[in-house]
């Protein structure tokens, strides 16, 4: 397997088994500023992808993180053929958006119609050329644009599960902020009106007890015997 990298967004995957249409390939997508994987086999690009193959001489294969924004490949390749593969990669969950696209040194309408109908973006005859390549601009753009929009989305959900407890939301509304008003009053006129009635009784009873206490004063004085001034004559 040979890799080529340069400095691009798009990274591509070249599948055939033949190495001359490989270099060849590999040389047109790079003049279109592509980093390129390429390998000899559908297996080979299965193993690449982390999707099982089914291969019992196949190595274990685990998820990439190289991203990958389209797949090239043959139709015709021993073991497994281009639309084989075309199919693995539609029925794979992680990378069922990955556009497609076959190759064949054949012009078969039944086996380009097949292709198209299994989800493949364009079917090039070979000898594949610059014209075609410029084809695969746009599904490579559709992918990378697909990519961003599923990391904006993440972003928000990470951010607000790690966050605090919520905070009440501030007041913009004039009609909301009467209703918050009214909603204070309304909780602390029971509270005056008990605080009212607490010094009403309180005063009451401080009223009653000097009534008492006068009352009592009065009473004693009533009982006290009176003592007459007595004079006698000399």
């Amino acid at each position: 397997m040979g890799m080529a990298a340069v400095e691009s967004q798009f990274h591509v995957l070249a599948v055939d088994d033949s190495s001359f249409d490989r270099k060849l390939i590999e040389k047109l997508l790079q003049k279109s500023s592509c980093q390129v994987t390429t390998v000899d086999s559908g297996y080979k690009a299965l193993e690449f992808l982390g999707i099982e193959s089914n291969d019992p001489n196949a190595l274990s294969t685990s998820p990439q993180e190289v991203e990958v924004n389209l797949i090239i490949t043959d139709y015709c390749m021993p073991g497994m053929t281009g639309y084989d593969l075309l199919k693995k990669v539609k029925e794979s969950s992680a990378f069922k958006n990955i556009p497609v696209v076959i190759m064949s040194s054949e012009n078969v309408p039944a086996r380009i119609s097949r292709c198209l109908e299994e989800g493949a973006e364009e079917f090039f005859l070979k000898p594949v050329r610059m014209a075609d390549l410029n084809k695969l601009k746009p599904h490579m753009m559709k992918t990378k644009l697909n990519n961003q929009k599923l990391e904006e989305i993440e972003k928000p959900l990470n951010v607000s599960a790690a966050a605090p407890a919520a905070v009440e939301p501030e007041i913009k509304d004039s009609a909301e902020v009467g209703s918050k008003i009214l909603t204070l009053q309304s909780e602390l006129e029971p509270k005056q009106v008990h605080l009212q009635v607490a010094q009403q009784e309180e005063q009451t009873l401080g009223n009653n007890n000097k009534r008492k206490s006068m009352e009592e004063g009065l009473s004693t004085d009533r009982s006290r015997p009176r003592f007459e001034c007595v004079t006698t004559a000399v």
